[in-house]
């Protein structure tokens, strides 16, 4: 099988199923102009069986690198899909998918109240509220804050991302102790951003205590990961989307 990473403090949940799925399984992403093709309609096929849901109920949102958050009731088509950076639901059988390729996914649960969450947490999202909406989104439905486990999938890691000059300010005018996430570069007026780092630290100044740290590097390690950066580095075009995921089993 495929590789596949999953977070210790879910994979420990009863009735939830969960994967944070690596370049093995393909290019589960989509054009912002088309829907799927045939080979991403198979690759997110193999994706739903695996977790055990219907193709149809794999869900993707129109990623805009925003701080929106939808509530899922049902599934929709893929050319009708929101364009938002966050879903949560309490429906079973709704497998709620976020698409990366450097950027943090996120995934949260709350299997006593019944409620799950994912987002995709670039660095725009990320200091715009996405990470805080998501929460408050599944408080809305019941969720209680501190009983919330979180987990922060495969991205690029503070070693992998350098930033240029005018970088830090929107960091820096949140909060000045941002610039702790921030490091000098080789290159002068340049910086080294620790964007699972800020990720986490959101976490936690929302109250979670359970929270996964990020398993991997997806910009050092190209065989196993999608990466833009990568792929802007090297003068390449950009080749796809990894995929993570988290559903209440039926």
């Amino acid at each position: 099988m495929p590789e596949i990473l999953k977070a210790d403090n879910l994979q420990s949940l009863p009735g939830l199923r969960h994967g944070f799925f690596t370049r093995a399984w393909g290019n589960c992403g989509l054009s912002r102009a088309t829907a799927w093709g045939d080979e991403i309609s198979d690759n997110r096929r193999r994706v739903a069986e695996h977790l055990a849901v219907k193709p149809e109920n794999l869900l993707s949102c129109y990623q805009i690198h925003s701080p929106i958050v939808v509530m899922v009731t049902e599934a929709w088509h893929p050319d009708n899909r929101p364009q938002a950076d966050a879903m949560v639901t309490k429906e079973k059988g709704i497998a709620l998918g976020i698409l990366t390729a450097d950027c943090v996914p996120l995934l949260f649960a709350d299997v006593t109240a019944g409620v799950i969450g994912a987002a995709h947490a670039g660095w725009r999202g990320a200091v715009s509220g996405v990470i805080e909406n998501t929460v408050e989104a599944m408080q809305k439905l019941g969720a209680n804050k501190k009983s919330i486990q979180a987990a922060i999938g495969p991205c690029i890691w503070q070693n992998s991302y350098e930033v240029g000059p005018e970088f830090p300010a929107p960091f820096l005018g949140e909060n000045p102790d941002n610039d702790r996430f921030f490091r000098p570069s080789f290159r002068s007026d340049h910086y080294m951003f620790n964007l699972p780092g800020y990720v986490e630290t959101k976490l936690r100044a929302l109250g979670l205590v359970s929270i996964e740290p990020s398993p991997a590097d997806t910009a050092a390690d190209e065989k196993r990961f999608f990466s833009y950066r990568c792929s802007t580095l090297q003068g390449e075009k950009h080749e796809g989307s990894l995929i993570s995921v988290i559903v209440l089993a039926d």
